[in-house]
């Protein structure tokens, strides 16, 4: 796993703020909590920041969401840095590429898809390729052990994959024909692999 740290200054924006679209959505999730209890907002809230500042959280984003919740820079911090949802530094601008590491799908496979990482993204995890598009990072489990190994781009899961089909689903973000999220092989969601073995028939 890699440290957890903010980007280089070079690479921090001088400051952020809310879209106003945003700051209005902002408050609404921040009304829904009770009162002395708006600081639980804090995980939508840097959620919401990622998304607006090019899929990231600069070191200006996490000091704003803190300033509007009334907490200490570094309370906001911890929380940025404890989730490795939260990407501290600029990521690919088409896809950021998330692998799971633990046990299933080290298993499974795994160690092709970080080959396929190194080889066609970057050497080095948490780092933008040559062209700009993708970026590339291991992670703890990802909740989709049944289909190991598999990936996280963005907001969707890609599962049970190999390096071929892996090849084929970062290839789909370039050529804007992604890959459906999900099982890359024929299985529906986490059904066996073939369809189902047991309790077929509807009769009792």
């Amino acid at each position: 796993m890699a440290n957890r740290r903010l980007a280089p200054p070079e690479q921090q924006p001088k400051e952020f703020f809310f879209t106003a679209e945003n700051r209005t959505w902002a408050d609404k999730v921040i009304a829904r909590y009770p009162e002395g209890r708006q600081q639980s907002a804090v995980i939508p809230l840097l959620w919401r920041a990622q998304e607006q500042h090019d899929g990231w959280l600069p070191k200006a984003a996490i000091e704003h969401v803190a300033q509007i919740l009334g907490m200490a820079n570094i309370r906001v911090l911890e929380v940025a840095t404890f989730y490795t949802m939260f990407l501290l530094a600029p990521v690919g601008k088409k896809a950021h590429v998330q692998v799971c590491g633990t046990t299933p799908c080290r298993l499974r496979g795994a160690d092709a898809l970080f080959d396929v990482c190194t080889r066609k993204i970057h050497p080095e995890p948490l780092h933008v390729s040559m062209d700009g598009n993708y970026s590339w990072e291991e992670v703890e489990c990802l909740g989709a052990c049944v289909n190991a190994p598999m990936v996280l781009i963005w907001n969707d899961t890609y599962e049970d994959l190999t390096a071929e089909s892996f090849e084929k689903v970062l290839d789909g973000f370039i050529n804007g024909k992604p890959a459906k999220p999900g099982p890359q092989i024929d299985r529906q969601f986490s059904a066996p692999v073939g369809g189902p073995t047991t309790l077929k028939s509807e009769k009792v």
